[in-house]
C-alpha cells in the first residue's frame, strides 16, 4: 500500500505509538520534486534515515536555492548519499554539513570527491551574489572534505544497520546510483544515469536484483534521443558553417562533465580538418588544467576506447584546445570556439562572451546539455526578439541558438527499457519538470497496466508513505546448522542480532561469526570477619544442602564449597574471601553467604560446634517436624495428632490427616486436600536447607 500526502511538521519528530509505524517506510523529496534542480530525497524506515543527494537550483540564489532542509531534522540523519559532483546533486553539501545540525556519515565515489572540491570552489568564486547571501564559503567547502568518505564501485558498506552498495550511472566521470537496504527493503535511487555509452563513460549498469522501489530520474520525460552519430554531426555542422561565415560560437557548459565529451569531439574533429587548424578552440574555465588532471586520474572508471586509446597517448592531451583562464586574457580578433562555464548563463565568463556576441548573426550559441527553467539558457531557446544584459540594459538577440543536447540523462527509450528489466513494484519519479514527468507517468502506467507497478510523481515536501511486512527470520549458523532439527525439536543457541540480521550460533563459535567473544569472569570478595570458621559452615548448612569442607591445596587454609559454586576460604584471623565464577545463581548464591557473614559479624553468638554425626541429622529433623507443626497450627488452627503419627487438620467440621513422612492428605473435602498438601509442601521447602538440584 503507498499513499502520499502533505506533511505536517512531522517529518522531524514521528510519534512512534501506531501499531504499524515501524513497518512504515516514507519518502519525500526535498527538492527535485516535479522539477529539476537542488536534488535532495529523504527516506526514514524502522527508526533509519537516508538523505540522497544534496544540490542546489541553479535558477536561484541564496537560501531560496536551497532543498526544503526546514522539512527535516538534520540531527537524525544516519547516512547522506551523494550520486555525482554537479551543483544540483552536491553544491548544498558545505551548507548542509557545516551550517546545520547534521551528525551523520557522508559518502560518495572517489572521483565525484575529487571533483567536487574543485566545482564547488570555482562555484564560490563565480557567484554574484553578495557576502549576506553566500551560502558558505572557501573554508566550509575544505572542511566539509574532512567529513566526506568515499566508496568503491559494488563495495557494500554498513552504517547503524544501513547496508548500502553502488553501481556505474554513467551520466559523469564517477556518477554512481545507490541501492540501499534497510531490514531487507531495498531502495535504488538513480541519481542521474545514462544507459548510453559515450566517446568517454560506460554506460550506467543493470543491477542484478529488483529493489522494492526504485526513485528514478524523469529529465526528459517521453523525449527520444537522436543517435549520438546524428548529434556530432548536427554539432559540429553548426559550428563549421558559423565559423565558415567568420562568426564566433559560444558553448556554455559546466566545467566538468559534458564539457570533456565535446572537447573530445571537437579536438578529433580539428584533426580531420586542416583547414580549421588556424581558428582556436578555447576551454575557458580557471578549473581547465585541474579538471584535466583529475580526468586523466581516473582513465580506469571511463570506458574501454579511453583506456585502449590511453596505452597509446593520452586523450585528454588536446592538440588544438587551449586553456582560457579569463576574459582579460582573451584576444576576441577574428572567428573562434569558446567552452565557458557555467552552462545556464547566469553569470561567469559564459555570461560575459554571451553579452559581447548575441547581437551580432554572425555568431552562435550552441546548448549542448538540459537547460533548467529559470535560467537565461532556457529563454534563450525560444528566441526573444531581446535579452536583458548583466547590467540591467537591453540588446537584440541576433545570434544563431542551437539546442543540440548530449546530456547524459536517459530518454524514455533507456527509462522504460531500464524498468522493465528491474521490474519494481514501486517507482517514484523525481528529478522532471511537472509536464514531462506527468506525460513520463502516465506512459509508464500503460507499460506496467498487466502488473501491480505503483508509480507516484510526488511534488516537493509530497511525503510517499508504504508498509512493508517485517517478519523476522533468524538463520542458524556454525555447528548448530550441521544438523537440521527435526520438526517441534528446539534449537538452544545465542540470538545474535546485527543491524537488522539475526543469528542463532553455538556459544564456541561466537568468536568466528562475529565481533564478539565468550570470557568467564571469576570474581573475589574479601569480608571482615574475626569470629570462628566452623560458625559459618553451621549457618551455611542451615540454609543450603551442599557444603562441603576442604583445605586449599595452595595455602593449607580450610575452605567452603557452597552450593557446588562459590568457595569460602578463611584468609586470616581476620578475613574470609568468597570466590566464584559470575554466572546469575552463582551471584546469588554469593550475594547470601555475604549477607549471612556480615550477620554473623554483628552478633558474633557464641555457637557450640556439634559433631558431625547420626545424632545431628536426627536433631536437624526433629526441629524441622517442630517448625512445621507450628506453621500448620498458625494457618489451620486445629492441628491434632493422630493414628500412625499422621497430623489431624480440622477446619470448618472438615477433616484432613496429613502423612509427613510421605506428603500425603486424606480428605472428603477436596479443597481442603489441596490446601494442606500445598502448604505442607510450601513448609518444606522453607525449612529444609536448599539443594544442590535447585541450581
Amino acid at each position: 500500500m503507498a499513499s502520499t500526502g502533505q506533511p505536517p511538521s512531522s517529518l522531524k519528530r514521528r510519534d512512534s505509538s501506531g501499531t504499524r509505524e515501524g513497518d512504515q517506510l516514507i519518502i519525500t523529496p526535498l527538492g527535485a520534486g516535479s522539477e529539476v534542480g537542488r536534488s535532495c530525497v529523504y527516506m526514514s524506515y524502522k527508526g533509519k534515515t537516508v538523505l540522497f543527494d544534496c544540490g542546489i537550483h541553479p535558477a536561484y540564489s541564496g537560501m531560496a536555492a536551497l532543498p526544503y532542509f526546514d522539512e527535516i531534522d538534520p540531527s537524525t540523519i544516519d547516512v547522506l548519499l551523494v550520486t555525482h559532483f554537479h551543483l544540483d546533486h552536491a553544491a548544498s553539501l558545505p551548507y548542509f554539513l557545516e551550517k546545520t545540525t547534521f551528525k551523520g556519515r557522508v559518502f560518495m565515489t572517489h572521483a565525484t570527491k575529487a571533483i567536487y572540491k574543485l566545482l564547488l570552489s570555482d562555484y564560490v568564486r563565480v557567484s554574484k551574489v553578495s557576502v549576506e547571501d553566500m551560502l558558505y564559503d572557501e573554508q566550509d567547502i575544505l572542511r566539509s572534505m574532512d567529513k566526506i568518505e568515499v566508496i568503491d564501485f559494488h563495495q557494500t558498506l554498513e552504517v547503524n544497520g544501513i547496508r548500502f552498495w553502488c553501481y556505474t550511472a554513467g551520466h559523469v566521470l564517477g556518477a554512481a546510483m545507490f541501492m540501499v537496504d534497510i531490514a531487507g527493503v531495498r531502495v535504488l535511487y538513480t541519481g542521474d544515469y545514462s544507459r548510453e555509452e559515450d566517446r568517454h563513460l560506460r554506460a550506467a549498469e543493470l543491477p542484478q536484483f529488483s529493489p522494492d522501489i526504485c526513485i528514478i530520474e524523469s529529465t526528459y520525460g517521453v523525449q527520444l534521443h537522436q543517435s549520438r552519430h546524428i548529434r556530432e554531426k548536427r554539432f559540429t555542422d553548426a559550428i563549421h558553417s558559423t565559423i565558415s561565415q567568420g562568426g564566433r560560437v559560444l558553448i556554455p557548459a559546466f566545467a566538468l562533465g559534458r564539457a570533456q565529451e565535446l572537447l573530445l569531439i571537437l579536438d578529433e574533429y580539428w584533426s580531420n580538418h586542416p583547414e580549421l587548424h588556424n581558428i582556436p578552440i578555447y576551454y575557458a574555465s580557471p578549473l581547465a588544467k585541474r579538471c584535466m588532471a583529475v580526468y586523466q586520474t581516473y582513465i580506469n572508471a571511463m570506458n574501454e576506447r579511453i583506456r585502449t586509446q590511453f596505452a597509446n597517448s593520452n586523450p585528454f592531451d588536446f592538440k588544438h584546445i587551449s586553456p582560457l583562464k579569463s576574459i582579460e586574457n582573451f584576444e576576441d580578433v577574428g572567428p573562434s570556439v569558446v567552452m565557458a562555464s557555467p552552462g545556464g548563463l547566469q553569470s561567469g565568463l559564459s555570461r560575459q562572451l554571451f553579452d559581447k556576441w548575441c547581437s551580432d548573426k554572425k555568431n552562435a550559441c550552441v546548448l549542448p546539455g538540459y537547460v533548467v527553467e529559470g535560467t537565461l539558457a532556457k529563454t534563450i531557446t525560444n528566441e526573444p526578439k531581446e535579452v536583458t544584459l548583466m547590467n540591467g540594459l537591453t540588446a537584440p538577440l541576433n545570434m544563431q541558438v542551437h539546442y543540440i543536447s548530449f546530456s547524459a540523462h536517459a530518454d524514455y527509450a533507456q527509462t522504460s527499457a531500464f524498468l522493465k528489466e528491474l521490474m519494481p513494484p514501486n517507482i517514484i519519479l523525481v528529478h522532471g519538470e511537472a509536464n514531462e514527468m506527468g506525460r513520463l507517468k502516465q506512459k509508464l502506467i500503460s507499460l506496467f497496466a498487466d502488473g501491480n507497478t505503483k508509480i507516484i510523481s510526488p511534488k516537493n515536501c509530497q511525503s510517499v508513505e508504504m508498509y512493508f511486512n517485517s517478519e523476522k527470520m533468524a538463520k542458524t549458523i556454525g555447528k548448530l546448522a550441521e544438523k537440521v532439527p527435526e520438526i517441534g525439536e528446539s534449537v538452544s543457541g545465542l540470538l545474535v542480532k546485527k543491524g537488522f540480521t539475526y543469528q542463532i550460533m553455538a556459544p564456541d563459535d561466537l568468536h568466528v561469526f562475529s565481533q564478539l567473544s565468550t570470557a568467564n569472569v571469576i570474581q573475589r570478595i574479601t569480608i571482615p570477619y574475626s569470629g570462628a570458621f566452623g560458625v559459618i559452615k553451621h549457618r551455611l548448612k542451615q540454609i543450603y544442602e551442599s557444603v562441603e569442607s576442604s583445605v586449599d591445596e595452595e595455602s593449607g587454609v580450610p575452605t567452603l564449597q557452597v552450593h557446588g559454586q562459590v568457595t569460602v576460604k578463611q584468609e586470616s584471623e581476620k578475613h574470609l574471601s568468597l570466590h566464584w565464577a559470575a554466572d546469575p545463581i552463582s551471584d546469588m548464591v554469593s550475594d547470601s553467604v555475604v549477607a549471612l557473614v556480615l550477620n554473623v559479624s554483628r552478633e558474633m553468638p557464641k555457637v557450640v560446634v556439634e559433631s558431625e554425626d547420626a545424632n545431628d541429622e536426627e536433631e536437624n529433623g526433629k526441629r524441622a517436624e517442630k517448625i512445621c507443626r507450628a506453621l500448620l497450627v498458625s494457618i489451620f488452627g486445629d492441628v491434632k495428632t493422630g493414628e500412625n503419627g499422621k497430623l489431624v487438620i480440622c477446619v470448618d467440621g472438615n477433616v484432613a490427616r496429613l502423612d509427613k513422612q510421605s506428603g500425603d492428605v486424606e480428605s472428603e473435602n477436596e479443597g481442603l486436600r489441596e490446601r494442606v498438601r500445598t502448604a505442607f509442601r510450601r513448609i518444606q521447602c522453607a525449612v529444609k536447607p536448599i539443594p544442590l538440584s535447585a541450581s
